[in-house]
């Protein structure tokens, strides 16, 4: 990358690339080598400060970089260069997120101002706050698996963080670096202080029931291991284990509902001040507490910002429930965070909340919800019916996001919500709050060991549900379109207040009825064309190469309402291959898939598609697509779309990403060597 132009450069090195969003793996065309450090694709990170932040391990790398850096907060395994966190991984170790103070030579506006790094092994004597030595191998952010999928890139670009990566030394501390940045100063203490809570509550509840009750109080799950997640994930209450408007509605709750209780014990306090709205504040302040106990995750901000305008509602003498107040938390959210229009957690937490405060808000205005309220076995009886009832509505809500996102539905959600909410509201949050009531007085075992037992009531309510047959459904990719008009539908469903709003349920009709009919790749490629799948008997996917690729083909296989099926694609049942190469037919085309240079004489004579993880041959016309080794990398993975005329479609994930600052341009200058398109100049060596 050019540090003046801002352009990427790319070298070929052995047939491989070096390329970073940043110029410390700068390259001169035809120079075959990285120079950054005096090593190819390798530099060093002069110094950084370390914070805490969470985020999810490369699984591959291509640039190395030593840093120094200022480490911000910490939760475990997870390092960056810069100011960031640390924060403990499933796998072990730690995982850092760093702000770059200097990396080798570069400029300022050169380096990444973040980056995050995953350590193979835990290193507590770096506190957050603390200015490190680090070498680390660096990668940009991944793409999207294929065109049109999740993209992380995107998120981490929004978040601060230009490169991912991972080393295997531990970092040293720069003892003379002096005090860090004052706000790094502030989240450090922060994260000490959720550090101490963490320490404390495994020391009453140690194992992963402790990692739980982490989780719920300071928002660190990466002590929960993969197949808890998991079981809470298929029977649809992972939003339990997710510090979100659930749990910041419980705590805020319980503490406007015990000050106001404890106010109106007092009656001359409460027959002269407005205690309603003193009970309002103090709850304010324990979600503002909460949130930074908590981590300050983007979720947990979004959450915050709403209930804060719940209690100011009451502050004002408004209704604190109504439909306005949702609609303006959203409105702020999206102002001080446009991005999160795109954000899944945001898109599902506010259908939720709408739908939610729409349907009560209608109910309210029946006479049966007035005469069903009086009582205590009346309130009793609601209380109950109201858990299922807003469990049905809260999952019709995001049924759309979770299939057109996730690709699949839980089926039994209702069932564990059923049993699982109601542990969680009534004893899990309680007693975390009152853990941290008790905290600075060394009491808070006692209400640990009772959030202990709920915990345990969650993970086998999850584990039981997610056994069940039939538990999750994998719900095929859909339309944008479909997604679009059954979130319209269910808009205009929850807006409009007069018998108009029923007409949303033909636009959800529309949708339901237009997602089945998403056009499914007939070959699909991979970013570095080893992977390679093909549409055969019955519809499914068939794959070579997918060994050094699986997350990659369990993506496709999500996408295509198939999941878990890894084994039964990578048998390669479509393809007949020999020692340079594979073959396969599609819809009346042969696809050839060339492994060796020896494969291009007939390859490109006969085949109609030429797949190759090698440079192609410039002579090679006959075929009607060719994608091979600067194809994909240039554009990343290929999904092909053949015509019963025998046309051929590509999409590619750089054409679908576009131009953006999160992703890398469709269409570079070639090395020398080579012509605009990648083909060499000449002929195979």
């Amino acid at each position: 990358m050019d540090a003046a132009s801002g352009r990427i450069s790319r070298c070929p090195s052995n047939r491989r690339w070096c390329s970073l969003w940043f110029p410390w793996s700068s390259c001169s065309p035809g120079a075959g080598r990285a120079r950054g450090g005096g090593r190819s694709a390798r530099c060093s990170l002069q110094r950084c400060w370390r914070q805490a932040s969470a985020s999810r391990s490369p699984k591959s790398a291509s640039n190395g970089c030593g840093h120094r850096c200022w480490s911000g907060r910490s939760t475990a395994p997870r390092c960056t260069a810069g100011s960031s966190r640390s924060s403990p991984r499933r796998g072990g170790g730690q995982r850092f997120t760093l702000r770059v103070v200097a990396l080798g030579d570069l400029a300022v506006a050169a380096r990444p101002a973040r980056v995050r790094v995953s350590l193979t092994r835990a290193t507590p004597e770096v506190a957050a706050g603390t200015a490190v030595h680090l070498r680390a191998t660096l990668m940009p952010p991944s793409e999207p698996a294929l065109p049109g999928d999740y993209d992380f890139g995107r998120q981490a670009w929004f978040a601060g963080i230009g490169a991912v990566g991972y080393s295997l030394s531990a970092p040293v501390v720069d003892a003379n670096a002096g005090d860090p940045p004052l706000d790094l100063r502030l989240w450090a203490w922060v994260q000490r202080l959720r550090q101490g809570i963490g320490a404390r509550i495994a020391a009453a509840l140690p194992g992963e029931r402790g990692a739980i009750a982490t989780a719920l109080i300071t928002g660190e799950r990466g002590g929960i291991s993969e197949a808890t997640n998991e079981a809470f994930r298929d029977s649809g209450i992972l939003h339990i284990l997710s510090i979100s408007g659930f749990h910041m509605a419980i705590m805020a709750g319980s503490v406007f509902f015990i000050v106001r209780l404890g106010l109106a014990c007092f009656p001359a306090i409460a027959l002269r001040y407005p205690i309603k709205k003193w009970a309002a504040a103090a709850a304010l302040i324990a979600a503002l507490a909460y949130l930074m106990i908590s981590g300050a995750a983007f979720a947990t901000v979004r959450s915050t910002i709403m209930i804060g305008i719940m209690f100011l509602a009451v502050l004002l003498d408004r209704p604190a429930l109504a439909l306005r107040n949702v609609v303006l938390a959203a409105t702020l959210i999206l102002i001080a965070f446009p991005e999160s229009l795109f954000d899944v957690g945001f898109q599902m937490s506010f259908a939720a909340v709408l739908a939610l405060v729409a349907v009560y808000e209608a109910l309210r205005q029946r006479d049966l919800w007035a005469s069903l309220m009086e009582g205590g076995a009346g309130r009793l009886a609601v209380f109950f019916a109201g858990i299922v009832l807003s469990t049905l509505i809260a999952s019709a809500a995001v049924a759309p996001f979770a299939a057109y996102h996730f690709h699949k539905s839980q089926q039994f959600a209702v069932i564990a919500n059923l049993i699982a909410l109601p542990v969680c509201n009534l004893l899990v949050m309680p007693a975390a709050l009152a853990a941290l009531v008790a905290m600075p007085f060394g009491l808070e075992a006692y209400p640990l060991w009772v959030m202990g037992w709920g915990i345990d009531a969650m993970v086998w309510t999850a584990r039981r549900v997610a056994e069940l047959p039939g538990a999750v459904l994998p719900v095929p990719a859909m339309p944008t379109l479909a997604f679009l008009l059954m979130v319209a539908g269910g808009l205009w469903l929850m807006l409009w207040q007069t018998r108009w709003r029923f007409a949303g349920v033909a636009l959800i009709a529309g949708g339901v009825a237009l997602a089945p009919t998403l056009p499914a790749p007939d070959i699909l490629i991979g970013s570095d064309g080893e992977l390679v799948a093909v549409r055969g008997e019955g519809g499914v996917l068939s794959a070579i190469g997918a060994r050094s690729a699986n997350f990659e083909l369990e993506r496709w296989l999500e996408h295509d309402g198939s999941p878990g099926a890894v084994e039964e694609a990578a048998k390669a049942r479509a393809f007949t291959c020999d020692g340079i190469g594979c073959r396969s037919r599609v819809k009346g085309l042969d696809v050839a898939v060339a492994r060796h240079p020896a494969a291009f004489a007939e390859d490109c004579r006969r085949a109609a598609i030429l797949v190759s993880p090698l440079v192609s041959p410039r002579g090679c016309a006959t075929p009607k697509t060719v994608v091979d080794f600067f194809a994909a990398r240039r554009e990343g993975t290929h999904a092909l779309y053949i015509g019963a005329d025998g046309s051929i479609r590509v999409e590619t994930v750089a054409r679908t990403r576009g131009t953006r600052p999160w992703s890398m341009p469709a269409r570079r200058g070639a090395p020398a060597g080579f012509d605009p398109e990648g083909r060499r100049t000449a002929g195979l060596q």
